[in-house]
């Protein structure tokens, strides 16, 4: 609530002057038109209170700036002052190894350098990976040499033998040389011709790899309970055994002779002609039966002078075997020639 209060005497404040003071629009100590804005009153008092004075304008820019810088605090002082004295430090310290030489080009000491050699050294898993890696290509690098070796080099060196013992034998007939009847183990004593596949090879005694199939040449069974007869034998069966691949591979074809094929047997003294008969495309290598003198299997009833051709089957593989059956149908001295098979 507003209390009531007692009005001053007159005079007080001036003759016309109101119950507090000067009258509103009258001319006052503080100037026409009333009392000046910047004047504070008490209202308790109301009692007049000298202004405090204003700042000139001069005198603000500075307390702004060093509000600037308080309000920025210490932290901030701290990072404005070390950014202007590690500008300076790196100057004085990139110059400082200018000065030295410890530039990025510098030599390394020895510690350092050997530091970084254990560092580019190869880890126990990348030195593993590898030995891994040279060991499989080195076992391909000898597969690969190992096929070279038995697709081609076998055959080079098998073909160049064969022919070689075909030219001695030719040279011995042709010299006068008898042949004694019975022959060693590898020793050649006739030529098989095979018109249909341009096959021209020595028959030597028993079927020894190494001494007869492994050298180019066409192996007589002769030894045991495979022997089968000579070609000159009046009834029995002629059996041969060649390579179907490598080593000169004679018998590589035979499974395309047709019945009618001619083969023939060349000797020192004689012509064999046989004709192919029959074909026995896959059987066991324990099928001995095949070399009988009346050969199962192969169509024949009754004796005769056959020819057996024995190989390997499939190709590139030992499994099985492929058996070619032949029969005589001439025989021709030499003296008369070669036969129509070998001139045609």
């Amino acid at each position: 609530m507003t209390a009531l209060r007692p009005e001053r005497e007159s005079g007080a404040a001036g003759d016309q002057g109101g119950s507090y003071g000067w009258p509103y629009g009258g001319s006052g100590p503080l100037g026409d038109g009333g009392y000046e804005d910047s004047a504070s009153v008490d209202d308790e008092t109301v009692a007049l209170r000298v202004p405090e004075p204003s700042p000139s304008p001069d005198r603000v820019a500075p307390a702004s700036s060093a509000g600037a810088s308080v309000a920025g605090g210490r932290a901030a002082r701290r990072k404005a002052a070390k950014g202007r004295h590690g500008r300076r430090g790196a100057s004085r310290g990139s110059s400082s190894m200018s000065e030295s030489g410890e530039g990025p080009n510098a030599p390394l000491s020895r510690v350092e350098a050997r530091r970084q050699a254990r560092a580019r050294k190869p880890g126990a898993a990348v030195i593993a990976s590898r030995a891994i890696g040279e060991v499989f290509i080195t076992a391909g690098v000898l597969m690969l040499l190992f096929v070279t070796y038995q697709l081609w080099w076998t055959n080079v060196r098998a073909q160049a033998q064969a022919d070689k013992a075909a030219s001695n034998l030719q040279d011995d007939w042709a010299s006068g040389k008898r042949n004694p009847g019975s022959f060693e183990p590898g020793q050649g004593f006739a030529l098989l011709h095979i018109p249909k596949l341009d096959v021209v090879v020595p028959i030597a005694e028993g079927i020894n790899s190494k001494k007869v199939l492994d050298r180019g040449m066409v192996g007589h069974y002769a030894e045991g309970a495979l022997k089968t007869a000579m070609p000159d034998a009046k009834t029995g069966n002629f059996g041969l055994a060649g390579h179907r691949n490598t080593h000169g591979e004679p018998f590589r074809y035979i499974n395309k002779l047709e019945p009618g094929d001619p083969i023939v047997v060349e000797t020192q003294d004689e012509y064999f002609v046989y004709k192919m008969a029959s074909v026995l495309p896959v059987t066991s290598p324990s099928n001995v039966s095949v070399l009988d003198p009346v050969p199962r299997q192969s169509g024949f009833t009754g004796p005769g002078r056959y020819i057996t051709l024995t190989t390997c089957t499939p190709e590139f593989t030992s499994k099985y075997r492929l058996i070619v059956w032949g029969k005589m149908v001439e025989e021709r001295p030499r003296s008369k020639g070669k036969p129509d098979a070998l001139v045609s």
